[in-house]
């Protein structure tokens, strides 16, 4: 397990999750390389259970085997959908998302997810279907090129870099993690070049895998999919789903759009656990670096 992910913040993500509950239903929304879900089910009781998805087939392909663990190829925007399908109409006592790219698809230079590797320029988490980052840098036009980048990646220079990179298409497609990093070869700062390409790669995997637009189906689904005191435990990495999670914990929207009732009452379905978000310990981050980002959100169901 551990040679696919590195799981980040297990203990304290898990530990939060359970609850001192361990004959609960719970459900890990991004089961990826197994290390939370693993965690998770070495915590339960026989009667316990684990729901978990993926839509990432290698992520399938290597899971574990266990009799409490239910384990489901598809997207978690659809988590409430299969909660329900799997009789828990009254809902579920947890539901934990980490939010990154496992370590394995970054690791696996044909998925092209890293600028580590010169490799097709693909990064979409189901390889089933959808457009690849390729499809995306070789045919959206040069304004929502600098977009993407600059919400999705908040990269400085964002429209020097679509302009960058329309001016290499225009002369040869570009197919390859080696071609992107050729085009934006002018934007890249001599001592940062390795800060400035993991944005411009952050934008286009959030694009290529909708990862936004999933995150805020997820947040709704997952929601509606708890019992009450049930708990949503998520893992962020960037600015922007941090952002989301947030807002949706405080106000029910990723907006942040208070919405009260005549009685004042507002919307919210959940209330949050930890005021202010859970960090990996320095000595995480230093045996895991791609720790150094994450923070942890907790939040109760009303």
């Amino acid at each position: 397990m551990s040679e696919y992910h590195n799981p980040v913040l297990l203990n304290e993500s898990v530990d939060y999750l359970i609850a001192g509950n361990p004959d609960g239903v719970f459900a890990d929304a991004t089961f990826g390389g197994g290390g939370h879900s693993s965690h998770i089910v070495s915590q339960l009781s026989p009667e316990g259970r684990l729901i978990a998805f993926d839509k990432d087939q290698d992520a399938i392909e290597n899971a574990f085997k266990d009799h409490r663990l239910t384990l489901i190829r598809n997207n978690f925007r659809f988590i409430h959908n299969f909660i329900l399908e799997q009789g828990y109409e009254e809902g579920i006592d947890g539901v934990l998302a980490d939010l990154g790219v496992s370590s394995h698809q970054f690791d696996t230079p044909e998925r092209g997810f890293s600028f580590r590797f010169d490799a097709p320029l693909d990064m979409r988490m189901n390889t089933r279907a959808g457009k690849t980052a390729a499809d995306i840098v070789n045919s959206y036009d040069e304004q929502d090129l600098e977009k993407i980048l600059r919400v999705y990646g908040e990269v400085d220079g964002s429209r020097k870099a679509a302009s960058l990179i329309v001016r290499m298409r225009n002369q040869r497609s570009i197919l390859t993690t080696g071609d992107l990093k050729e085009a934006v070869q002018p934007l890249l700062p001599p001592m940062m070049e390795h800060k400035v390409l993991a944005k411009i790669f952050q934008a286009l995997r959030i694009e290529v895998n909708n990862e936004m637009r999933d995150l805020e189906k997820f947040l709704q689904g997952a929601a509606a999919s708890l019992k009450k005191g049930g708990r949503l435990v998520v893992i962020t990495y960037h600015s922007l789903e941090d952002r989301m999670v947030k807002n949706f914990i405080k106000c029910g929207n990723i907006e942040g759009v208070v919405v009260k009732d005549l009685y004042g009452r507002t919307s919210a379905p959940l209330k949050a656990v930890n005021k202010k978000p859970i960090e990996p310990s320095d000595s995480e981050i230093a045996t895991n670096t791609r720790a150094r980002s994450a923070k942890l959100r907790v939040a109760e169901k009303l």
